[in-house]
């Protein structure tokens, strides 16, 4: 099957097969997603500023117009070899993942086509489409952690000569989070602030780089879980006042609700209960969470999970293609799950 494992992704982009005409780079973790593009991108050596080599679509525009893609993929570039069809916030659409698999059943050769897409489950038809191909290559991008983390970091440090000490890449490593935007970000700023020292000190870290792991983000997905209005309110005004991109909140309520609906399956197949399903849990749920994730597990059964995770990816998609109602939508979206929650706890 035309995929890779989420720790190959990385090695595989360094050298990519020059027989695969459409990448498709998926998962939770937006910011890896887009690096990751950028990085493919580069690796073609087709400037994607250019009209006549490339062009960008989003996926909403595919949807709406329906053979666009195939008319784009067939155009002969005027002044390269190769021409880059670049589509973002791509999801769940029908006509996309159509022309997707009719283009990998007979791929272009003028052309290679970039997909970059939300987290996509296993049987989505989009993903489906790519990893049944030959031509094509699906790409996970998961949330950043242990060995993804320390890359970034000695790969940032290293471009400005920097150097940390043990002590002080757990202090770094504790503040950041799993979305490879926000850590590249945090990190960078870092370095800057930084630039002309030897070492990196632990100081340094706690004066420069602020949580991203996220108390605000983690109380306001837990108010939507437990149903707490005024609770969520006070966390998601906070971190949009911080500068906080409405993205990433969503991002995170995508991740918590994948991994409760991965355990909510667990629950239902293998008849476990849900402190069970916690305790062995993948990565572990930390202790003082516990509480709040098994009462939630009791509340949300797999439909309405599956119906939350849809109402996110179709909030996510909303914010791409107006960004200037991105908090708004964000919101709306998760007041949405908070009072489906609050209404499962008087049932």
């Amino acid at each position: 099957m035309a995929q890779k494992k989420a720790h190959e992704v990385d090695s595989w982009l360094r050298r990519p097969d020059p027989n695969i005409r459409i990448v498709l780079i998926y998962g939770p973790d937006r910011g890896l997603v887009s690096e990751r593009a950028k990085a493919f991108v580069a690796s073609t050596g087709l400037d994607a500023d250019d009209p006549f080599s490339s062009v960008k679509l989003d996926a909403g525009e595919v949807e709406a117009a329906p053979g666009r893609l195939s008319d784009e993929a067939g155009t002969v570039p005027m002044f390269s070899d190769q021409r880059l069809i670049w589509i973002k916030g791509a999801g769940a659409q029908k006509q996309l993942a159509d022309e997707v698999k009719f283009l990998a059943a007979s791929p272009p050769r003028d052309s290679i086509i970039l997909i970059e897409a939300g987290d996509l489950k296993k049987g989505v038809a989009l993903r489906s489409a790519v990893e049944s191909a030959a031509a094509a290559m699906a790409l996970p991008c998961y949330a950043d952690e242990g060995r993804s983390i320390d890359a970034v970091i000695d790969e940032v440090l290293a471009r400005d000569g920097l150097t940390i000490g043990m002590e002080g890449r757990q202090a770094l490593r504790a503040n950041l989070g799993g979305d490879r935007l926000a850590t590249r970000s945090e990190i960078e700023k870092l370095a800057l602030y930084c630039h002309g020292a030897r070492e990196i000190t632990v100081d340094d870290i706690n004066l420069m780089t602020g949580d991203v792991s996220g108390l605000s983000l983690d109380n306001a997905i837990d108010a939507v879980l437990s149903g707490h209005a005024a609770v969520f309110d006070t966390a998601f005004a906070r971190l949009i006042s911080s500068g906080t991109n409405p993205f990433l909140v969503l991002a995170g309520a995508m991740r918590q609700f994948q991994a409760l609906s991965l355990m909510r399956n667990e629950m239902d197949s293998a008849g476990k209960a849900p402190g069970a399903v916690i305790a062995s849990a993948r990565p572990p749920v930390f202790f003082t969470r516990r509480k709040l994730v098994e009462t939630a597990l009791q509340r949300w059964t797999a439909p309405a999970l599956s119906r939350a995770l849809e109402r996110l990816q179709a909030a996510v998609l909303l914010t791409r293609r107006r960004p200037d109602l991105a908090t708004a939508t964000a919101r709306q979206a998760l007041i949405a799950l908070l009072v489906e929650s609050a209404r499962a706890a008087r049932r």
